[in-house]
């Protein structure tokens, strides 16, 4: 029998085919079609479906079409061609560790997704990737941190919340290492999120087997773009969640507009379902020492809910995101907790007179504090129905990957030339860049 398609479409187009449609079919998969049977079919004038009469062209159509799908589903596996019914519209995320950055980004991080998270130094982007990473694992998931730039700090991992004991990290020796570990990690569909830090630091082999000054113009933005072909489709479909973290760059010669850029290419600005600018604001102090900074995270991209959001909120040095802080914050933004003059209230309860004094008193009430998260929790996925059914999100049409499966097997073999026969735009971009930056 021939695989049938996918359940929704089934049940949707088989309420209004021909009673033929139903035929048996022999042994090698295949429908005989005689002469007698299209005969037989062509004689019906109109097939009764849910909305009333068909036409038999119509009524055709749906039966070629109910084919088609039970045969492309064959061939490429269940779920290759699918109605939008059959899937829901709303993408499942995992939380980000603030509140606030979760109302931003709708939510929280799509899961299956590619995230690049960009800024100044030390500006707070491994910080946020721990979080998230902390969160996966509170949820029972499992983490990977690929550190290109062997710094990972594991107490300051701890600090932030992270179990480093269940956290794998690997530090690779060039980037086609560090993507042919990520790829195999993504497809194994055992893994929940992957964090690779940084960007910059992802060099190719041919540039670390080389002699330091020998140009090699465009081998990163190579590397990039041949890699996250596979691996975002491979990522979408093991629902694995990919944050890349990446350092700025200045554009020689800009005169006018914003001479900032992310390393990489243009790549991974196009694979990413979202793209995160963070930058320190503000200095946390008590008294006279400071203890911190408040960023100000902006969604330059978000293909799963509205984009151009902006979240701010505090990150205490040694311990990450000040969470309680993001609680009070994205109640109020939410509405769940009120501010009237100076003063705090949720519902009836008033939390204290200025922010400090309100978020002692969530710290002297956990249970207050509790059912405030619980209300914001609510909130936001009552937002995201709204958005499901809306989808009124920046840069993408539909929210799907309909990828087909991706090849096993390493995306960089060892001994493998990566520049031949590679005739990549973005290489050429890059060149051109440095050319004229070299000339000015």
């Amino acid at each position: 029998m021939l695989a049938a398609p996918c359940a929704g479409a089934s049940r949707q187009l088989a309420t209004r085919l021909p009673a033929a449609a139903s035929a048996a079919r022999p042994p090698n998969g295949r429908r005989d079609v005689t002469a007698a049977a299209v005969k037989r079919r062509t004689k019906r004038t109109e097939a009764v479906g849910e909305d009333g009469a068909v036409s038999r062209d119509q009524a055709q159509k749906l039966k070629v079409l109910h084919d088609v799908i039970a045969n492309i589903n064959m061939k490429h596996g269940d779920g290759a061609l699918m109605s939008l019914g059959d899937k829901p519209l709303a993408v499942a995320v995992s939380p980000s560790g603030c509140l606030t950055l979760d109302r931003a980004l709708g939510g929280g991080y799509p899961k299956g997704r590619i995230v690049e998270i960009f800024g100044p130094e030390s500006s707070g982007k491994t910080t946020l990737a721990l979080h998230a990473i902390a969160e996966i694992q509170k949820a029972g998931g499992n983490a990977v941190f690929i550190d290109a730039e062997h710094a990972f700090d594991q107490t300051y991992a701890k600090k932030v919340g992270v179990d480093t004991s269940a956290l794998l990290v690997s530090q690779p020796d060039h980037g086609e290492m560090a993507f042919n570990i990520l790829d195999e990690l993504v497809r194994s569909g055992s893994v929940d999120i992957v964090v690779v830090d940084s960007v910059s630091a992802l060099t190719p082999r041919s540039e670390v087997e080389g002699d330091i000054g020998t140009p090699q113009v465009g081998a990163q933005a190579r590397l990039m773009s041949l890699a996250l072909r596979k691996v975002a489709a491979n990522a979408s479909k093991s629902g694995c969640t990919i944050i890349f973290l990446n350092q700025l760059r200045y554009k020689v010669g800009v005169l006018y507009g914003n001479p900032e850029t992310t390393s990489g290419g243009q790549a991974l600005k196009f694979y990413s379902s979202i793209r995160l600018d963070i930058r320190s604001k503000d200095k946390v102090v008590v008294g006279t020492d400071v203890i911190g900074n408040r960023v100000k995270v902006k969604v330059v991209k978000n293909k799963v809910a509205p984009p151009f959001e902006i979240a701010e909120f505090d990150m205490i040095f040694g311990h990450g995101i000040d969470a309680l802080g993001c609680v009070l914050d994205a109640g109020e933004s939410l509405d769940v907790v009120a501010r009237k003059g100076a003063y705090y209230y949720y519902g009836e309860t008033r939390l204290g007179q200025g922010r400090e004094k309100a978020l002692a008193f969530l710290r002297e009430n956990p249970e207050v504090r509790q059912q405030i998260e619980s209300a914001v929790h609510e909130a936001l996925l009552s937002t995201r129905r709204e958005v499901s059914r809306g989808r009124p999100v920046g840069g993408d049409d539909s929210g799907f990957d309909f990828a087909p499966a991706a090849a096993e097997g390493d995306l960089f073999p060892e001994g493998e030339d990566l520049d031949a026969g590679l005739d990549d735009l973005e290489a050429k971009i890059e060149r051109q860049q440095q050319l004229a930056g070299s000339g000015a």
